[in-house]
């Protein structure tokens, strides 16, 4: 019995193993940053603290169709961060079998959350949740949360912070979706007051019109 347990076992886990390699998921980083946009989307309430980091772009023909979010849970007295970086996933004509994911510069505390995708179509534009500076004693924690709309019609949020308010919708991406990010990323302070992510901006680029219409 105690074999034929086992064996079982081991028959699970390299079935669990297999539903796992249907999805590849590799990090892009850098090396698809010469790829052309049409836009840049951007909103107005974003923080004050750092500076604008590296771009990263999603390979060509790849589109924004989900995101994760790091971030930092409640410190309860101690110093709070609350988002401290936001991971696009690209996907390509909707296969979601093989995937990128771009993150530009991310801060240090928090944890990835689960990833989050339109149910079809891609990211087209967004809106953060920022808490405004607190002052010269208080606890900064800029972006605390993020919402995005797909193209096809849902608005998804993030499990981000509940500090601050959110404020407008940035533009719409026109005739495509989101494929590229950049964000404003307070340094590391060594002990003093950490606001780590600040603002970030996305870029738009256009799909490829098919025989017979466009891609969705």
């Amino acid at each position: 019995m105690a074999r034929v347990l086992a064996a079982v076992a081991l028959l699970a886990l390299l079935s669990v193993g297999l539903c796992e390699e249907k999805m590849f998921l590799q990090r892009a980083g850098t090396a698809f940053n010469s790829r052309s946009y049409k836009s840049i989307l951007s909103v107005t309430n974003g923080e004050k603290f750092g500076d604008w980091t590296w771009p990263e772009m999603c390979p060509e023909n790849f589109y924004a169709v989900g995101f994760s979010l790091r971030v930092e849970s409640n410190q309860f007295g101690m110093d709070d961060t609350a988002l401290n970086g936001i991971r696009l996933i690209c996907a390509q004509d909707g296969d979601r079998s093989f995937l990128y994911y771009i993150e530009s510069h991310t801060g240090y505390f928090g944890e990835w959350s689960h990833t989050m995708y339109c149910p079809s179509g891609y990211l087209t534009s967004f809106q953060i949740r920022v808490e405004p500076h607190q002052g010269l004693f208080g606890d900064d924690t800029a972006v605390n949360n993020i919402k995005f709309r797909c193209s096809s019609n849902p608005m998804l949020e993030g499990p981000g912070m509940s500090w601050g308010e959110y404020g407008q919708w940035s533009q719409e991406c026109q005739d495509g979706g989101i494929c590229g990010i950049e964000s404003k990323m307070e340094a590391y302070q060594y002990g003093l007051d950490d606001s780590t992510l600040n603002d970030v901006r996305f870029h738009c680029c256009s799909v490829p019109q098919k025989v017979g219409g466009t891609a969705d």
